[in-house]
């Protein structure tokens, strides 16, 4: 398993690194078999696994199934949790429940912006963490680029140096400028893992989802599809009922 040590090893080395969302146990199981450097098991699993329409809409309960599932399925790989909404409203609430997500076999906690406090405490306490910068999907408004204006930008900048300072190993930068993305990946210690934040960050990170083509929904710009599973699938239950059918 990679260590945050070992991750900033490869950002020192110019290797890319590279980190996909899984949910469940089989599919953590394909993810550690390709030899992924990071899973992380995201709050979008809000909308890919439960057809929610906002991340806002599940909490701890939820995500401990799912880190559980995911740990289980990769225990050689570096398992990141991500944090849902509110559950790191001051320092102690975000400790008890980083904690228990470490406990799980969790390598690592993401948290989405700066909220007061909290990262500090985490750190006091040894926990992990990857920061996520850019847009905040938990709280935003819109999910246009941001860090388009001078100022934005310049927020988002300050924002990475602030997670870098406090010790953060790794931070997320969502749909942002790419010249944006490289300047950041340039001036911080930190990894930086990019999703809709250029080809010049240290890493990437997609939802399976999106990558494997698993669902019908429109991506985002930022997104690839690298195989159409939804495709596959169907096709594949259509000659299951055709051998029911034909009572074979």
């Amino acid at each position: 398993m990679l260590t945050p040590e070992d991750l900033k090893a490869k950002k020192s080395q110019g290797e890319k690194i590279s980190m996909i969302t899984a949910y469940d146990f089989a599919f953590a199981q394909m993810a550690e078999a390709a030899g992924v450097d990071q899973i992380l098991v995201g709050d979008s699993l809000a909308n890919t696994m439960l057809g929610y329409k906002s991340t806002r809409e599940i909490g701890m309960n939820e995500m401990l199934i799912f880190v559980a599932a995911v740990c289980r399925g990769a225990p050689n790989t570096h398992i990141v949790a991500d944090m849902p909404y509110l559950s790191d409203k001051d320092p102690q609430t975000a400790y008890d429940n980083a904690k228990r997500f470490m406990d799980l076999g969790a390598a690592s906690i993401k948290l989405e912006g700066t909220p007061e406090g909290v990262i500090e405490f985490l750190r006091s306490k040894d926990i992990p963490v990857c920061a996520h910068l850019g847009l905040l999907p938990q709280t935003a408004e819109n999910f246009k680029q941001k860090g388009k204006t001078e100022e934005e930008a310049h927020a988002i900048e300050d924002a990475a140096k602030f997670v870098d300072s406090l010790g953060c190993f790794e931070t997320v930068l969502e749909h942002i400028p790419e010249e944006l993305g490289k300047k950041i990946t340039r001036e911080v210690k930190s990894v930086t893992i990019g999703i809709g934040g250029g080809k010049f960050t240290d890493g990437q990170v997609l939802v399976m989802h999106d990558a494997l083509g698993m669902h019908q929904r429109k991506l985002p710009p930022f997104a690839t599809k690298f195989v159409d599973m939804f495709a596959l699938g169907t096709e594949g239950i259509k000659k299951y009922i055709d051998s029911v059918k034909a009572k074979q």
